[in-house]
């Protein structure tokens, strides 16, 4: 069983969801994802994929449709369930890091499980080895303005691994990242892939981005228009 699977996926934005009245922004997408899979939505901009991914995550309800994640029905769940599910089972990465400048790193990576009421050592120890598979055990105790922009989102992907999710989802994590750090940000997402299985999900306009994944899934218009092994446009 795929761990992780779209049935004719819809979702069409009215004004109430501060869209264009009545725009389809997804229009029945199939999609199934398997276990340890490293997986790059490309698309134009509008094409739908970012909205996709945020189905895919259960932050954004389908119009219609379903998302089925380790088999349960994400649209069947309450939102009390659904942010349970979203805070143990998805860890998510943005192009913006969103960490709280208040808090040092570690304490940022360890608030997935402070926020699930987790016990004081399971979410220091938690949060060491989620730094330290990204590399950044050595930067634990500083605060983010004290990071550079690839520090920081290499922080953020260490939050979003502190749970062990059952999948990680990337939306755009290099956007505002220079070169350098963006080879240095996928290089690390294909190693979690690599070496602790880790599924990936990761939305991206660059073709040399989504080159990195063994899979690429290309969007138009809110259909796959493509869904090839390899770099994008292989």
């Amino acid at each position: 069983m795929p761990i992780l699977r779209a049935e004719q996926l819809t979702k069409t934005f009215t004004a109430g969801d501060g869209g264009a009245a009545g725009v389809p922004a997804v229009r029945g997408i199939d999609l199934a994802i398997e276990a340890g899979e490293f997986v790059a939505i490309t698309g134009a901009s509008g094409s739908g994929k970012s909205t996709l991914l945020h189905m895919l995550g259960g932050i954004t309800r389908p119009t219609s449709g379903r998302v089925l994640l380790e088999g349960v029905d994400l649209a069947s769940l309450d939102d009390e369930a659904l942010a349970v599910a979203r805070r143990r089972r998805i860890g998510f990465v943005f192009q913006r890091y969103n960490l709280l400048p208040e808090l040092s790193l570690a304490e940022n990576v360890a608030l997935p499980l402070v926020l699930d009421g987790a016990p004081q050592r399971r979410c220091d120890e938690a949060a060491r080895e989620a730094l330290v598979a990204v590399g950044m055990e050595h930067r634990a105790t500083h605060h983010p303005d004290e990071l550079s922009g690839g520090e920081q989102q290499r922080g953020a992907i260490a939050r979003a691994l502190v749970t062990r999710p059952a999948i990680v989802l990337a939306d755009e994590p290099t956007g505002a990242l220079d070169s350098a750090n963006s080879a240095r940000v996928v290089e690390l997402l294909g190693r979690l892939v690599d070496d602790r299985g880790q599924t990936v999900i990761l939305v991206t306009h660059d073709h040399s981005i989504a080159a990195a994944a063994g899979r690429t899934v290309r969007v138009r218009d809110g259909l796959i228009e493509s869904d090839t092994a390899g770099a994008a446009g292989a």
